[in-house]
């Protein structure tokens, strides 16, 4: 039982925006600027759905989940003229593959080091495996998201089991949003963004955005624009059968907007600044999904998985990516797309004022759903 019941609809919104707002508001302190309001607005929502206020899944959530989440991608690309972003983009898809390798490297070492085998699920599942399949499925998380996830569950048998298959997703979901706070916390950290190549592009776009004239008008226009390119998406999606592909096609939809009509485009002033608001409900509705007694009770072990790989993973992308002389926000929007997928790099990247790597954030995500599901089974199969 929660305080706001999970069919109550209405008020789980009002409570994810007031997250939303109060993190805003929060930002503005001494402390909250060093957290950011993204951090804010997720250990908010873990708080509130572990005291039980909120509940940890929901149809508010799976909403946000279903419309939100696809209208942000076009509402950050209105400005993403191909012909300007060819040079960011290069240097993100080789920062996105460091981060892959993270993983891959991360994964092999937590389950060489610990004995999955004799975790749930099925009886009839061999133990060697049950290990191979725990790898390839957080190897897919990790890389690619929660397409990537359900995938593996079903590919491995994994999600046969549904009190572990539960377990392992509350586990994903709190380290996910645990491990986007300290994302976003990296670059406020001058010991470490010393050592690193300064990141100097996106200060031309953050000073265009202070010109620009936002009317109701501008607003409405926008939103009808996003969600017009979600909706032939969807429709493009389903007439060739290849659900997947969704966020690609949104995407390229509005890339090809962007770079063929860019004058037009840019009149749709005010996107952007909605598109931030609703990516820090995003942040409270994906941070609600972490149930911390599911995940302690069930598979402890998992936590241990976890830490270990996100921790190696982290250390293989920052040494990697400092001797290749890649900024720290490319490397932090990298990570972001290959851990929690191409809906948060975008996200964090705007919410940060990183301009210029919204759409290469969304690009490289999008290569890790074609990457995750085939690194995940590759390595279900050869451990096991």
């Amino acid at each position: 039982m929660t305080l706001i019941s999970p069919d109550n609809d209405l008020a789980l919104m009002a409570a994810l925006f007031a997250i939303a707002g109060a993190s805003f508001l929060a930002e503005k302190t001494r402390i909250g600027a060093h957290l950011t309001g993204a951090v804010i607005a997720i250990l908010a929502a873990i708080a509130a759905a572990n005291l039980r206020i909120i509940p940890h899944s929901a149809p508010a959530f799976d909403f946000v989940f279903s419309y939100f989440v696809p209208v942000l991608i076009p509402l950050f690309l209105f400005k993403a003229n191909l012909r300007h972003m060819l040079f960011e983009t290069t240097r993100m898809t080789g920062a996105f593959l460091i981060a892959s390798v993270g993983t891959v490297i991360g994964v092999l070492v937590a389950v060489s080091l610990l004995d999955l085998g004799s975790l749930a699920p099925a009886a009839d599942i061999d133990p060697a495996l049950r290990e191979a399949g725990i790898a390839g499925l957080f190897a897919s998380t990790y890389i690619g998201g929660s397409v990537n996830y359900a995938a593996l569950g079903e590919i491995t048998g994994l999600s046969s089991d549904a009190s572990f298959f539960s377990a392992a997703t509350a586990t994903d979901n709190l380290f996910s949003a645990v491990f986007l706070s300290v994302l976003a916390l990296l670059p406020g950290l001058n010991w470490l963004a010393r050592h690193f190549t300064q990141h100097e592009h996106g200060e031309e776009a953050a000073r265009e955005v202070t010109d620009e004239k936002i009317s109701a008008m501008s607003l409405t226009l926008a939103l009808a624009v996003a969600i017009s390119f979600v909706a032939v998406g969807d429709a493009i999606t389903a007439a060739i059968g290849m659900p997947s592909l969704r966020y690609a096609i949104i995407t390229g939809l509005a890339l090809i907007a962007a770079t063929a009509f860019p004058h037009w485009m840019d009149r749709l002033h005010g996107g952007f600044e909605v598109g931030v608001g609703l990516a820090f409900v995003f942040f409270a509705a994906i941070a609600a999904g972490a149930n911390l007694e599911a995940m302690v009770r069930i598979a402890p072990l998992l936590i241990v998985l976890v830490i270990i790989l996100l921790s190696i993973h982290l250390v293989v992308l920052l040494t990697v990516g400092r001797l290749f002389k890649l900024t720290l926000p490319e490397l932090v929007t990298a990570s972001n797309a290959a851990v929690l997928g191409a809906t948060t790099a975008p996200a964090l990247a705007a919410a940060r004022g990183w301009h210029d790597l919204v759409t290469p954030g969304v690009l490289v995500g999008v290569l890790g759903y074609a990457l995750g599901t085939f690194t995940g089974t590759a390595i279900f199969h050869l451990w096991g």
